[in-house]
């Protein structure tokens, strides 16, 4: 499992997530029996929670890149990207899971061109998930890394291309 968080625990000013409920379609909750790429059976997409008064705690602590960091503009709000930013608390890369109704997304503009400014700015991948599969945004290419197993991590590492030295992810074993 990869766990992800915002880099602050609250709302930037003037932040809300108004009709967004993306993060209640692409994200797996076991509290609420709800598998990631499906809208969680409490959700009531693009309005509010029907539980929201009593909803279990990882909905309560969560809050998306763009709810806590002023910096992104509207277009980067999960409902308008259609994917939702996070940052894994021990990597400090960035991750984007994307709606599954909308496989593309983080593909265009400007969505793209800024996840590769990202990675090459933070010398980290920006990690896209679509459902289960995961690609790595590097400043020059992607890399399809396919399933990531809750047995399995991800590293990043040199490769020699031409003689010179290139950034590229891969999957190791938990305990290599």
């Amino acid at each position: 499992m990869i766990e992800t968080v915002s880099l602050a625990n609250r709302p930037a000013p003037g932040r809300d997530c108004g009709s967004c409920t993306l993060c209640c379609k692409v994200y797996d909750n076991p509290e609420v029996d709800s598998p990631a790429g499906s809208w969680c059976q409490h959700c009531l997409p693009g309005r509010s929670c029907k539980i929201y008064a009593d909803r279990p705690q990882q909905c309560r602590d969560f809050f998306c890149l763009w709810m806590t960091q002023s910096f992104l503009g509207p277009e980067w709000k999960p409902d308008q990207a259609r994917f939702v930013l996070t940052m894994d608390p021990a990597t400090k890369w960035l991750f984007a899971q994307v709606d599954p109704g909308a496989a593309q997304a983080w593909r265009k503009e400007p969505y793209l061109s800024q996840m590769r400014r990202w990675a090459a700015a933070g010398q980290r991948p920006v990690i896209v998930f679509v459902g289960k599969l995961a690609t790595a945004i590097l400043p020059d290419r992607d890399v399809a890394l396919g399933v990531i197993g809750p047995e399995e991590r991800l590293v990043l590492r040199e490769e020699l291309v031409g003689g010179r030295p290139r950034p590229t992810v891969t999957k190791v074993a938990a305990g290599a």
